[in-house]
């Protein structure tokens, strides 16, 4: 029996399989020198246990689609003739990450390999602003990162943006950012239509999540491959929170986890952004810090300056020793420490690592913090929980957006470019 076509039954199924295995070991191989840094081919095959011939076809079809070049021969051979090694090629594959946040608007845009093409952040008083105008600056961003790509005549593998708040990342909508007060919006929609349209993928995420991926990349650079559970804890106007587990980012059964500066653990008194009072971050988010240190009319509480030099101020205070800076930054750092004692508690990371102002506030805030947790967590020596602070600081979420994007290449090599 034969289909009208002239092909025998169940064909297109085994077309279909082909298709899949080759896209699959396509990342395979390109995972594995991502990871393991050059190969030569007869290396792969060994180290995959793909064979030769297979590694030798998905290879030049990789170095054909921009992901692969050839580099230098391998000199590990101690006998016969050296194979040629081949290597990630970053340059021709940029990923974009953009980011919303209480008093500033940022992008990055990262190669393959992890360099930056561009980054740049602006401050911008969001709180105060409508959403439309706010988008609108956004999206001029965000074109001019894709420019900054298309000036190298590079491959978009896509966008990301980064929220504060509760995001259905499959939709694209954001259902509350309590600090932006916002609700009910359609992002992904509305930023397809400010650019036009465009052909490559755009998400929305939340900015903590993705500041913890970042992160996670961070320590599995220098810490290895034994990193496997982290809680990054991003502070700026809100607090959020990204658990990584086992490698894993955990988005909770709805896609809603990581709201940690909600959590009850403060004493009633000012009013979070959330309309509830006792929040997590009413004591320890930047405003709690801003309203402890400084008054009213200070320079470092005008939004229009960018945060890190608003932060500058603070951390000049705090090096000449000024009495009402110091105490500020302890009673948030014992503050970090209680909630941060019971994220502890509960999830038991391997590191606790501090984001946002956190991090550029570090020196000041890691020693009660840290205290805070062996008074706290239950478990000896503070459950073996490390606190570090971030190198990425406020970066972390553009760069954790652009990732994204360029994670997808990794899953299938065949959205970038075109084999003949």
């Amino acid at each position: 029996m034969t289909l009208t076509d002239g092909r025998r039954p169940g064909s297109r199924g085994v077309a279909a399989d082909h298709v899949s295995l080759r896209r699959n070991n396509l990342s395979v191989v390109l995972r594995h020198v991502r990871d393991l840094g050059p190969r030569s081919r007869a290396r792969i095959a060994e180290e995959t246990g793909l064979n030769k011939a297979t590694v030798s076809s998905l290879v030049a079809e990789l170095v054909e689609r921009g992901l692969l070049r050839e580099g230098l021969a391998d000199s590990s051979r101690a006998l016969g003739r050296p194979g040629q090694l081949v290597e990630l090629d970053g340059t021709g594959v940029c990923g974009v990450g953009a980011e919303i946040n209480v008093d500033y608007l940022a992008v990055a845009a990262l190669d393959l390999a992890g360099d930056v093409v561009l980054e740049k952040r602006v401050p911008v008083d969001v709180a105060h602003l409508e959403p439309g105008p706010t988008l609108d600056r956004l999206a001029e961003l965000v074109q001019e990162a894709v420019t900054a790509v298309d000036v190298r005549h590079g491959q978009l593998a896509g966008v990301t943006l980064a929220v504060p708040g509760l995001v259905r990342v499959e939709t694209g909508e954001l259902k509350l950012a309590p600090n932006l007060g916002w609700g009910e919006l359609s992002i992904a929609q509305e930023m397809r239509m400010r650019l036009g349209e465009p052909t490559y993928p755009l998400h929305v995420d939340n900015e903590a999540n993705l500041a913890a991926l970042a992160a996670y990349a961070e320590l599995r650079r220098t810490e290895g491959e034994s990193m496997h559970d982290l809680v990054l804890l991003t502070g700026a106007v809100g607090v959020g929170g990204g658990v990584v587990a086992g490698g894993h980012l955990m988005r909770g059964g709805h896609g809603y986890s990581g709201e940690v500066g909600h959590m009850p653990v403060a004493p009633p008194g000012r009013t979070c952004g959330c309309g509830r009072t006792g929040c997590w971050e009413t004591v320890v988010g930047l405003t709690a810090l801003l309203h402890k240190a400084t008054d009213r009319d200070d320079p470092v509480r005008d939004p229009s300056l960018d945060v890190e030099q608003r932060l500058a101020g603070i951390i000049r205070r705090a090096e000449a020793g000024d009495a009402r800076t110091l105490s500020a930054l302890k009673d948030v750092g014992t503050w970090l420490g209680i909630g941060g004692a019971i994220l502890v508690n509960i999830l038991n990371p391997d590191v606790l690592v501090l984001g946002g102002y956190f991090a550029v506030l570090g020196p000041w805030l890691k020693e009660p913090l840290e205290k805070a947790i062996q008074d706290r967590v239950i478990a000896p020596d503070g459950g073996g929980c490390r606190v570090v602070r971030s190198e990425l600081g406020f970066a972390a979420a553009v760069r954790g957006g652009a990732q994204i994007s360029l994670d997808q290449v990794f899953v299938d090599p065949t959205r970038i470019g075109a084999a003949s």
